[in-house]
């Protein structure tokens, strides 16, 4: 009978060993695509990969945090594109995410970022109107993201995107910005993952914009 428990466990063990390997494989291609995504079907498939990929791993935060940021990452590209209208629906779309990743992983920075992203977003729909709601629970979020990890260079990066991109008369400058790109390339150059799968995006932005000119 013994012989027949340990073979049952050791073959739970096998089948466990083998469901995480199988994740991480996933998880790791997934990852990967968010550097080649450019247009908002990119961003919405892989919203929808990750989506897939959380409905079965219902006790890792992971797979929500990247359908969330994928979400984000179409809002800006509707950003540029001036579709302002659009950008209510996506928002609320990451946001369900982002819900579901705080419900597994408490205080966390990465997470708090993607919160102040959304908030910008839905900000950004209209500045003027909505500053003094979603502005300021944006930055309520970005000092969250700083406390709980102030070496996160991302928690720099969307800072110093901020600043750049504020107008003058707002607090804004884009020489300070630049000044802020660098301080987050210095932390991304000295960051290091937890594990494979922890976010790792920015560093590449952080680079884009050192090398712009500042008028």
């Amino acid at each position: 009978m013994k012989k027949y428990i340990l073979s049952f466990a050791l073959a739970c063990m096998s089948l466990l060993s083998f469901a995480q390997a199988n994740y991480e494989k996933v998880m790791t291609e997934k990852i990967a695509k968010i550097e080649t995504c450019k247009t908002r079907e990119d961003f919405q498939v892989l919203a929808n990969d990750f989506q897939r990929i959380a409905d079965k791993e219902t006790t890792k935060w992971l797979p929500n945090y990247y359908a969330a940021f994928s979400y984000i990452q179409k809002g800006r590209v509707l950003m540029r594109e001036g579709k302002m209208q659009d950008m209510d629906i996506v928002a609320d779309q990451a946001q369900k995410f982002i819900d579901v990743a705080e419900s597994i992983e408490k205080e966390n920075s990465e997470i708090h970022l993607l919160q102040k992203m959304v908030y910008s977003l839905k900000m950004m729909v209209n500045p003027q109107e909505r500053y003094m709601t979603f502005g300021v629970k944006a930055q309520e979020e970005l000092t969250k993201a700083e406390k709980f990890d102030p070496a996160n260079p991302r928690v720099t990066l969307i800072k110093a995107e901020d600043i750049y991109f504020t107008p003058e008369q707002y607090g804004g400058s884009k020489t300070k910005g630049m000044e802020m790109f660098k301080t987050a390339l210095e932390k991304f150059n000295s960051f290091k993952p937890k594990t494979n799968l922890s976010p790792n995006w920015g560093k590449g932005e952080a680079e884009y914009f050192i090398n712009q000119p500042t008028k």
